[in-house]
Order: C-alpha cells, then sequence, then structure tokens
C-alpha cells in the first residue's frame, strides 16, 4: 500500500481509506463482522479509516472504536459533523454549540481520546464560516482534534473559507472530501484545481458510483426498483429514463474496457480517480471482508495514458453523467432564490 502526505499536515495516509458507512444498522449490523472488516483493511496496510457521526445514528462509529482498541496509534482516524443527530433545532449543522457537543459525542463512541481529521460534512448556510473555523481551532489547541478539512462543499465555498481564514487569522480546512468516480467527473473543472492551489489533501467517496460500476446494472438488464439505493432513489436507476440509460451506456463501454486491461469493472472504478494528481486517498466502503479483498485486488493496477485517454472518450473530463446520492445542493437554486416576488417581475409598473 503506497502511502500519500494528507495535503499540508504532515500525516501519512494510505492510498485506499476504509469507509464505514455501510457499519451499522443502515448496511451491516453486525458488530464482530464489521470489526473483522477494520481489522482486515489494516492488515492490508491501509492506514486511514473515515466514519461519520450520522452513519446508522452513530453506530458505525462505535463499531469503529471497538474495532480500534489496541490498534489507535496506528490508525489516521477521520470522522465528520453535520447532519442532524436527534430531534431539536440545534442538534446538527456547523455551529459552535453543535460542534462543541458533537465532537465530544464522537470521541465517546470512537473510545479515543482524539480525532485525526475532523471533517465538516456539507455547508450550512445558516452558520457564518467564521464561526465554524474558530470553533474548529479551538478544538485543535485543545488536542481534541489534530485538523480539520470540509467535505463535499463547492469550489466557491472553499474558496472563501480560505479567504476568511486568511483575513481573520484563523486555521483553515485542511482536507476537502469530494464525490468522484469515472461517472461523476464534475470536480475535476473546480473543487480539485482549487484544491491543489490551497495545498489541500483530497479523500474522495462514491468510486462506485452508487453500484452502477459494480457492474450490478447493465444495459438491457432488470433494474429491481424496489430495493436498495433503487428503492430510495428509483429515478437516478429507472431504465427507461433517457439519464440512466447514458449511464448503462457509459458502463458497458467501461466493461469493455475493463476486459482489455484484464481487470474488474470495480478495480478500473477505484483505480481511476487515484491517477488525477490532486486525489490524496480513495474512499473505498465495502460491507464484508469478501467485497474488501476483492477491491485491493486492484490495488496495483495502473491506468496508462492510453487507458485514461479512453475513459476520457466515454465520459469527458469534467462532465457529470451520474448526480451522487446527498450531495449538497446550492441555495441558489431553490424557487425562492430563483424567482422575485411576481409584483417586482416585471420592469415596469404598465
Amino acid at each position: 500500500m503506497r502511502y500519500r502526505t494528507l495535503g499540508g499536515t504532515g500525516i501519512e495516509v494510505s492510498a485506499h481509506c476504509l469507509g464505514t458507512m455501510m457499519l451499522g444498522s443502515v448496511g451491516n449490523p453486525d458488530h464482530q463482522e464489521g470489526i473483522r472488516l477494520v481489522h482486515a483493511a489494516l492488515d492490508h496496510g491501509i492506514n486511514f479509516v473515515d466514519t461519520a457521526d450520522m452513519y446508522s445514528a452513530g453506530e458505525s462509529e462505535e463499531i469503529v472504536g471497538k474495532a480500534l482498541q489496541g490498534r489507535r496509534e496506528d490508525v489516521v482516524l477521520a470522522t465528520k459533523v453535520h447532519f442532524p443527530m436527534g430531534p431539536g433545532p440545534n442538534r446538527g449543522g456547523n455551529s459552535r454549540r453543535w460542534i462543541v457537543q458533537a465532537v465530544e459525542d464522537s470521541l465517546r463512541r470512537l473510545r479515543t481520546d482524539w480525532i485525526d481529521l475532523y471533517q465538516v460534512h456539507r455547508p450550512d448556510g445558516r452558520t457564518d464560516v467564521e464561526e465554524t473555523l474558530s470553533a474548529l481551532g479551538d478544538l485543535v489547541r485543545q488536542g481534541k482534534i489534530r485538523a480539520f478539512g470540509c467535505s463535499t462543499f463547492p469550489a466557491e465555498e472553499i474558496v472563501e473559507s480560505h479567504w476568511v481564514a486568511e483575513r481573520r487569522a484563523l486555521p483553515r480546512f485542511r482536507t476537502e472530501q469530494p464525490p468522484y468516480s469515472i461517472l461523476a467527473r464534475g470536480i475535476e473543472s473546480s473543487v480539485l484545481p482549487v484544491a491543489r492551489r490551497y495545498g489541500m489533501g483530497v479523500l474522495t467517496w462514491s468510486p462506485l458510483a452508487s453500484g452502477f460500476l459494480t457492474g450490478r446494472y447493465r444495459k438491457g438488464g432488470t433494474i429491481d426498483l424496489s430495493s436498495g439505493r433503487a428503492a430510495l432513489h428509483p429515478h437516478r436507476f429507472d431504465p427507461t429514463l433517457p439519464v440512466n440509460v447514458r449511464k448503462l451506456e457509459a458502463v458497458e463501454q467501461l466493461i469493455e474496457l475493463a476486459d482489455e486491461l484484464g481487470c474488474t469493472l470495480p478495480e478500473l472504478a477505484v483505480a481511476f480517480p487515484l491517477a488525477h494528481p490532486a486525489v490524496t486517498s480513495v474512499i473505498i466502503g465495502p460491507r464484508t471482508v469478501e467485497q474488501l479483498t476483492g477491491l485491493l485486488k486492484g490495488a496495483s493496477l495502473v491506468l496508462d495514458d492510453t487507458a485514461l485517454d479512453r475513459i476520457d472518450a466515454i465520459v469527458p473530463p469534467g462532465t457529470d453523467v451520474y448526480h451522487p446520492d446527498g450531495v449538497w445542493t446550492s441555495p441558489g437554486l431553490a424557487p425562492s432564490a430563483l424567482r422575485r416576488p411576481c409584483a417586482e417581475r416585471a420592469a415596469s409598473d404598465g
């Protein structure tokens, strides 16, 4: 396993990061199997583990905490804050009030005294980013976290955060965690160049594009819209919709390319993000040890320029043929932001 420096933090992390969203009731509720999965990843040389407080309502953090007992010193541990963790208006978001509470909750569930990378899971339009950076900086000084970053922030939000940090003499986001795959390349046009410009580490999620790059969904095949991710977002999987036909057509071409390269489609998909010079580590989120082993078989796969050119021809750089689940949507696209009151829309009062 190769290791890369996480932005300017000086922390060395494996090129693959174990994502644990599937540990707990949402994915695999068997705690012992989850512990075995974490241990298998560590035994393969992965030293980077990513979780979040909201994964299975904290259960994922609990499993990770159990798994790291006796091995904590060797692991770079990342978790996240933002999404609601209970009823009430102040049990989520990016306010100082919530961050200070949430980090204590995560430390308790993770059974640790410190978090190596604490990430803001999404932007929060209700909270000034200065408030968020100030709170996170205090946690660094207190020794509760070592570094902090953001997740799924658009380029303009990242730039604003760095501008505020400089103007207010505050610590800045050191990492960004965006969705990135062969089918979702939109971040290549702005987020990744901005991250490089600011020297940020980048850990990408969803390399398998919600299962589209596993080979499970094929053109002309039957897609069950009543279970799994398809049941939650049927419009993103319905094979009769033109937007999904484009995904399935791309998948067929990518399967052909993988066959020519002598690898599986998932191996091709996981290798692709690592070829970008801005990417530090790719998060893989297996549910079982068998799935982990299958993904790691392609850890040494090198995509040469010819292979990357073929991928570019199938899905051009900077374009999305797939919109990942759970991605932040700009409040500027809300109807209230796009439309003036009717009485104010005309150029003249007539």
